[in-house]
C-alpha cells in the first residue's frame, strides 16, 4: 500500500477593508514613512473595525472562501485548526466558532498559539492526521485581530502589526507532493522578550493591569531581531541540507512576514535571489499566523505542481521552524 501523504489542494483568505497607513499612524504616534519603512518595511496594514468583530470573523471568511473555490462543502470537513494568538475569548475555541459560522457542524476543531509560528505547527498538526489515514479533509486557518492587542501609542510595536486571516485545506495523496517534512522548535527563555503581560490566569485581568497597558504586546525588539535572524535562517538552511535542495532547486520561500530585514537575512543565508522569495510585508504588515497562508494565497497563480517551498517563521515563545512542501496542483 502507498504511503499516505498531505497535501495542500486550496487556498483561502480574507483581509478587512479598512488601510492604515503610515501617514496616518503618524498622526497618532510620533513616527513617520521613511522610519517604518527603512526598520520594518512596511507601508500600510489592514485593521478589522465594527462592534463585537473578533479573529472569528476573520477566519470564517478566510475559510468560506477556502470552501467555496474548492467545491468543498462543509459536512465533508473532518477538522479545523485555528492559529491565532487573539482568539475571540478564552474559551471556546475560536475554532469552533469559525466552524459553527461557516456551519461545519461534523468535524471537531481546536486553536493552537505558537505565537508567530501558529501556522507551521498548526499545519504539521493537521497534517499528521490525514497522513494517519484517520481524516481525508483537514483545513488549518491562520486568524489574527492583532489591532485588538496592540498599543497605538507605543511607537516600537504599533507599525508592525495588521489584521488578517488565511486558511488552506490538506487532502490525502499517493503521489509525491504534499508535506514533505518539518523542522518545529521552541524555547521557552524567549516568553520574557516578547509576550502579553496580563489577561492569563498568572495575572488576571484588573483596573491595575488596565491602567498600566499590560493587556497589549510588549516586545524587546533587540533581542527579538537578533534570535529570529539567526533561528529562521538556520533551520531554513538546515531543512535545504537535509533534502540536497540548492537555491536553483527551491522554487520559492515563504517566510513569516514580520520584518524585511529578517526576511533579507534568511534568503541571503539561503542563497536566494529575491524574485523567489514571497514578500507581501508592505501592504499587510505582520498578521501573526496568518502572514505565510497570505502568501500562499496571493502567489498561488504563480505556483506548478511539484514546486519545492520552505515555508519559515519565528514567533514568541520563542518558537520557530520550517516545512518543505512539494506544491500540489498547477494554477486553476
Amino acid at each position: 500500500m502507498s504511503k499516505i501523504n498531505a497535501v495542500i489542494t486550496g487556498v483561502g483568505s480574507y483581509v478587512p477593508d479598512y488601510i492604515l497607513t503610515n501617514d496616518e499612524l503618524s498622526t497618532m504616534v510620533d513616527t513617520n514613512d521613511e522610519w517604518i519603512m527603512t526598520r520594518i518595511g512596511i507601508k500600510e496594514r489592514r485593521i478589522l473595525k465594527g462592534e463585537g468583530k473578533g479573529s472569528s470573523d476573520l477566519g470564517a471568511k478566510a475559510v468560506q472562501q477556502l470552501l467555496e473555490k474548492t467545491g468543498t462543502s462543509p459536512d465533508e470537513v473532518d477538522l479545523l485548526i485555528c492559529a491565532t494568538v487573539t482568539p475571540d475569548m478564552q474559551f471556546p475555541a475560536t475554532a469552533n466558532i469559525i466552524s459553527d459560522k461557516v456551519g461545519i457542524n461534523s468535524a471537531f476543531s481546536f486553536d493552537i498559539n505558537a505565537g508567530c509560528s501558529g501556522f507551521l505547527f498548526s499545519l504539521a498538526t493537521g497534517a499528521k492526521y490525514i497522513q494517519s489515514g484517520m481524516y481525508k479533509k483537514v483545513i488549518v486557518v491562520g486568524a489574527e485581530k492583532m489591532s485588538s492587542i496592540v498599543d497605538y501609542s507605543d511607537r516600537s510595536t504599533c507599525p508592525i502589526f495588521g489584521d488578517g486571516s488565511a486558511a488552506v485545506l490538506l487532502e490525502p495523496t499517493n503521489e509525491n507532493v504534499g508535506i514533505i517534512d518539518e523542522m518545529l522548535h521552541t524555547a521557552g527563555f524567549g516568553r520574557k522578550h516578547l509576550h502579553q503581560k496580563a489577561g492569563g490566569s498568572c495575572k488576571p485581568a484588573s483596573h491595575e493591569t488596565v491602567d498600566a497597558k499590560e493587556h497589549f504586546i510588549y516586545q524587546e525588539g533587540n533581542h527579538v531581531f537578533k534570535h529570529a535572524v539567526s533561528n529562521m535562517a538556520d533551520v531554513s538552511v538546515e531543512m535545504m541540507e537535509k533534502h540536497n535542495i540548492t537555491s536553483e532547486d527551491l522554487a520559492w520561500l515563504v517566510p513569516h512576514q514580520a520584518n524585511n530585514r529578517i526576511i533579507e537575512a534568511t534568503a541571503k543565508r539561503m542563497g536566494l535571489v529575491k524574485e523567489k522569495v514571497m514578500i507581501n510585508i508592505e501592504k499587510y504588515g505582520n498578521t501573526t499566523s496568518a502572514t505565510i497562508p497570505l502568501c500562499l494565497c496571493e502567489w498561488e497563480n504563480q505556483l506548478r505542481k511539484g514546486d519545492d517551498l520552505i515555508l519559515s517563521g519565528f514567533g514568541a515563545g520563542f518558537t520557530w521552524g520550517a516545512i518543505l512542501v512539494k506544491w500540489g496542483y498547477d494554477p486553476k
